[in-house]
């Protein structure tokens, strides 16, 4: 247990120090730790046998502290559900990903150890993202849009304590009165209203590190945090080094390789881990000094400072025990969906080191030494919003969802006759009457056949449909065939997706010649299912406020 930081060298109490053959009056703090309360810490920090006696630790037992979060490894069996007894595979019902546990807290370093293909990793928000911005695609909205960012972030690390002693008139060396340093700065997150693209998110932050502890008994200023502000609708994932992402991603056998990530229960003995394992790349246990006058070699030769190490040993062991305790982080990550009420931490700044003013014991009267500041933490998230609308415009390349959305709401997306007009999400809102509340609607880029294996713009927009509460599939009837069309649109979107929502599906361009059959074949399909099926003229105008109604109730907001 540490002493009570002294937050101040003058004390409102003092005690007087009255000198030989002087009438002068010396004050020095009060607060400040006494010999008898050092020397009892110290001692109840010591290791000792059955008997007692105080054992000394070998050195052979510090080691820097190299453990990471995460390895990469070749596929083995340990992979493989048919060679692995301690496989076990679950589904989040949450985010509705997949885990694949390969080993249980049983292993040497009491973690479950997750088995991640390299391929889980996407990020890029879409198959142009490796594109410069010349040949990049262009949208016509003038605002720009971002719905994914790999951010890194970094806590500030903590300040070292003083080495320092009062001075006082006919006292030479006074009492030590090295404060202890500062905590580095920690780094939170905040959804905030109004926002509604990440492109306002850098790609680094970095909160400040601890001041160093002072002379005076004054402790160093803890470093200034870093809060981030992102959109409602903001989901944040831990990923590894995004330079390893894109090498493995490039290397030809990468679907032979894995990330195995250590994670944590919330018991000991639980099959199933909810947490991600962070490691500080900190001093080792016993080390981290900070020395005045003398160096660490002169030191490590004296009895007093040995005997004083081993049982401050103690104390780095049960700091890092905390922090093994503390930065840890949700496996399937945060999910913003509402504004924030307060800033949630993400990543804790570095205790403060020790200043000198707790090493005074009977052994020793001047220490010239004190303990550095912890490291922070630096890992890496995927920002990742998601679009809050109450239904999603799901359909073929040039559907005609952009003319439909245009018809309904007040939304004014790219209209085209090519294929991928759409290049970012557009939302709409729809106005039923004055006395019904209004709905939006998300329009993404269309979806190919193959768009699960990124063929076309793959599936990297339909992340913005995931909180709606129902899809209206816009299927054209100028194709050939509508109802293959719906059940592409089914194939690509998986049934995880479709679970659970309600479904509309607003057969487009009714106005050309020949499509009262196609729309009879399409309204047959839609029957067997249960879903109702509505046809229109976006263009023309024809049957556009029916739609709207069938909308509204989809959306869940029609009131009786």
């Amino acid at each position: 247990m540490i002493p009570l930081r002294r937050l101040f060298c003058r004390s409102f109490s003092l005690r007087s120090l009255v000198l030989k053959g002087s009438n002068y009056v010396s004050d020095i703090p009060e607060n400040a730790p006494t010999l008898q309360e050092n020397a009892a810490w110290l001692n109840r920090l010591a290791v000792r046998d059955g008997h007692g006696k105080i054992l000394k630790i070998d050195d052979d037992n510090d080691g820097k502290i190299e453990e990471d979060t995460y390895e990469i490894k070749q596929k083995s069996g340990i992979d493989n559900p048919d060679t692995n007894d301690h496989f076990i595979s679950f589904k989040s019902k949450k985010t509705k990903r997949t885990y694949n546990v390969v080993e249980q807290p049983s292993n040497p370093d009491g973690y479950h150890i997750l088995s991640v293909p390299t391929s889980a990793y996407d990020i890029a928000s879409s198959p142009y993202s490796t594109l410069s911005s010349r040949w990049r695609p262009k949208s016509d909205s003038v605002q720009s849009f971002s719905d994914l960012k790999v951010v890194k972030l970094r806590s500030g690390r903590g300040g070292s304590g003083m080495v320092s002693f009062c001075r006082d008139a006919g006292v030479a060396v006074g009492p030590p009165d090295g404060g202890d340093g500062g905590d580095g700065g920690d780094v939170y997150i905040m959804a905030v209203k109004g926002l509604n693209s990440l492109h306002g998110v850098k790609t680094r932050y970095i909160a400040k590190g601890g001041l160093n502890g002072s002379a005076g008994q004054l402790d160093g200023k803890k470093g200034e945090g870093m809060v981030i502000t992102v959109p409602v609708g903001t989901t944040i994932r831990w990923c590894p080094k995004p330079v390893e992402i894109r090498s493995l991603q490039k290397d030809p056998d990468h679907l032979n390789k894995v990330f195995h990530i250590k994670t944590v229960g919330q018991f000991y003995d639980d099959r199933i881990p909810i947490d991600i394992q962070f490691f500080r790349h900190s001093y080792a246990i016993g080390k981290g000094w900070v020395f005045k006058d003398k160096d660490e070699e002169y030191h490590l030769q004296k009895e007093y400072f040995l005997k004083l190490r081993d049982s401050v040993r103690l104390f780095d062991k049960q700091s890092r025990y905390d922090e093994i305790q503390r930065d840890r982080f949700p496996v399937d990550g945060i999910d913003l969906s509402e504004p924030s009420t307060e800033p949630i931490l993400l990543l804790r700044g570095g205790r403060g080191g020790l200043g000198n003013m707790h090493f005074l014991t009977p052994d020793i009267r001047n220490p010239r030494f004190a303990k550095l500041g912890r490291d922070g933490l630096e890992e890496n998230f995927i920002f990742e919003l998601k679009l809050l609308a109450d239904l999603g415009l799901v359909g073929l390349p040039n559907a005609g969802k952009s003319t439909l959305l245009r018809a309904i709401s007040r939304a004014r997306p790219k209209v085209g006759h090519w294929k991928f007009t759409t290049l970012q999400p557009t939302i709409g809102t729809i106005f039923l009457r004055i006395d019904q509340p209004p709905f939006t609607v998300a329009d993404i880029p269309g979806i190919v056949e193959g768009a699960k294996e990124n063929k076309g713009m793959g599936l990297s927009f339909l992340r913005h449909i995931e909180r709606s509460g129902g899809i209206i599939f816009v299927v054209s009837l100028g194709n050939k065939d509508p109802v293959k069309d719906l059940q592409i649109l089914e194939e690509e979107l998986g049934q995880d997706r479709l679970d659970g929502k309600n479904k509309l599906i607003v057969a487009t361009k009714a106005d050309l010649d020949g499509t009262k059959e196609q729309f009879g074949l399409l309204k047959d399909y839609c029957s067997q299912k249960g879903w109702k099926c509505v046809p229109c003229s976006p263009k023309t105008g024809g049957n556009v406020e029916t739609v709207i109604q069938l909308m509204a109730e989809c959306s869940g907001k029609m009131n009786d």
